[in-house]
């Protein structure tokens, strides 16, 4: 199997999946219209309401892409096609590559919905202003799709679902996806910890006209490091049992 072909498999299975394509698309694309739709005019942590809360629902929608990788991992590993992509040319690297790369295409989707549907609503950025939040997005996305490889060789096809989803929801509630969460205190200086946290500041920077401040380049590669330590490990000790 070709890395193209198998790439084209998981494109199209990802886009099969209704489910996930509603988890991922359409709670983000609803809550956004209803929520920013009648506060268009109001602002939030000192940048408007419609900008804030469509950065929150794109980094919803896109940790929920990038960490689906591991729904479909589990069941590949239930179903024993993981045993037979072992002995196929595809390599370890290109196997997991797909899958983050599917994981980015939907997350790009989502971003590009919310996107349109932002700017119907009044949010207002220039061109390198929408690329710099759309980069951090992405940026911040990293550490997720590596917790989606990890959780998808740690659980089951039955127990992953409602995992990933509280994950991926705890992950949003503490970065203030859906609204400040903290004040000031240590509470929020606990919620800068989380890349959740950052990704959703994606918006509020890109505003400012400047990227994000070092220290949220250091949780972002922190969050990385450990998770792809973590992932690595359970990864060996899964295929020590195949």
């Amino acid at each position: 199997m070709t890395h193209s072909l198998y790439l084209r498999y998981e494109i199209l299975r990802t886009f099969r999946n209704r489910r996930f394509l509603l988890f991922s698309l359409g709670f983000p694309l609803i809550l956004f219209v209803f929520v920013a739709g009648s506060n268009r005019h109001a602002s939030l942590g000192g940048i408007p309401f419609p900008l804030y809360y469509m950065t929150g629902m794109m980094a919803w929608g896109t940790m929920v892409a990038v960490v689906a990788s591991g729904a479909r991992i589990a069941a590949e590993r239930q179903q024993g096609w993981t045993r037979q992509i072992r002995i196929t040319p595809l390599s370890v690297r290109t196997y997991f590559g797909t899958k983050v790369a599917s994981g980015y295409l939907l997350a790009g989707l989502s971003i590009l919905v919310l996107a349109a549907v932002g700017i119907a609503v009044g949010v207002r950025l220039s061109a390198g202003q929408w690329l710099t939040m759309t980069g951090l997005l992405l940026v911040g996305m990293v550490p997720f799709a590596v917790l989606g490889i990890m959780l998808g060789h740690l659980l089951t096809a039955d127990s992953i679902g409602p995992a990933l989803g509280g994950i991926t929801s705890v992950f949003a509630l503490l970065g203030g996806a859906w609204g400040p969460l903290f004040g000031g205190g240590v509470l929020l200086k606990a919620a800068k910890c989380l890349p959740s946290y950052w990704v959703v500041q994606a918006g509020k920077t890109a505003l400012g006209g400047h990227g994000w401040p070092a220290e949220a380049w250091i949780v972002v590669a922190v969050w990385t490091a450990v998770l792809w330590l973590l992932a690595t490990s359970v990864y060996r000790r899964d295929t020590a049992r195949v």
